[in-house]
């Protein structure tokens, strides 16, 4: 775990991309928060929201973070780029709303990049080789994607769509992200390769959402990450 002599002074900046997470996103932030307490990190937690149709905006705000709604429903990639808008930290955080991240996990991820070991930290789903309750079809797609990435950048990510990250304010103000919808990992992942950046996989746990659906099209945006990943790599 961090304690206060490693945090060096830095403010983390958490960005968590809200869309019909009523039940989950309170839980989400309080747990956070819980995470957080122990290591003397200073930070602040942004909600986008991306014109949610239940109450999910009144929950975050019940936790007393920055809440902020865009003007009509646009996409997790342009939700998260709303977000990294309005960061001021040294350190960004992404986290989904869904609670299938764990947010006790997030000091494992700060972990390498407070040390110097990275400048952008994935958490894994699949790194650590244990079996994890996932669709088949986004399974399949995941590995399409990790192997298109390698095939690219030479760069091996066993989880290249995990929404789970840590990365310093640098490698964000290094590209220019152009996405607005779930391939925004993809164009991250890609952009931070070509600047140059070390990139480090922790392993995480993952809990598939128990409650309503998942917004994710597999084919839609299955072939919408895919031409990302191309788009990144070809244009920079």
């Amino acid at each position: 775990m961090l304690t206060k002599m490693q945090t060096g002074g830095k403010l983390l900046s958490i960005v968590i991309p809200v869309y019909n997470e009523e039940p989950t996103v309170g839980d989400v932030i309080r747990r956070l928060k819980a995470a957080l307490e122990p290591t003397g990190l200073e930070y602040e937690i942004i909600i986008v929201d991306d014109v949610s149709q239940d109450r999910s905006v009144e929950a975050a705000k019940r936790q007393h973070v920055s809440v902020y709604s865009l003007k009509r429903h646009m996409g997790k990639g342009y939700a998260l780029r709303a977000g990294f808008a309005k960061a001021k930290g040294n350190i960004v955080a992404t986290i989904d709303s869904d609670g299938s991240h764990r947010p006790e996990e997030l000091p494992f991820l700060l972990n390498p990049l407070l040390r110097g070991e990275a400048d952008l930290v994935i958490g894994s789903r699949f790194s650590d080789g244990k079996p994890v309750h996932t669709k088949r079809l986004n399974a399949i797609g995941n590995r399409l994607f990790n192997t298109l990435v390698e095939a690219l950048t030479g760069n091996s990510i066993s989880d290249s769509q995990s929404g789970y990250r840590v990365m310093t304010a640098e490698v964000l103000r290094s590209m220019n992200l152009k996405s607005g919808e779930y391939e925004i990992e993809s164009e991250m992942l890609v952009k931070t390769v070509q600047k140059g950046f070390r990139i480090k996989e922790v392993p995480i746990s993952f809990e598939q959402r128990t409650y309503g659906t998942s917004h994710v099209d597999p084919v839609k945006d299955g072939f919408k990450i895919l031409v990302s990943i191309v788009s990144a790599y070809v244009r920079g």
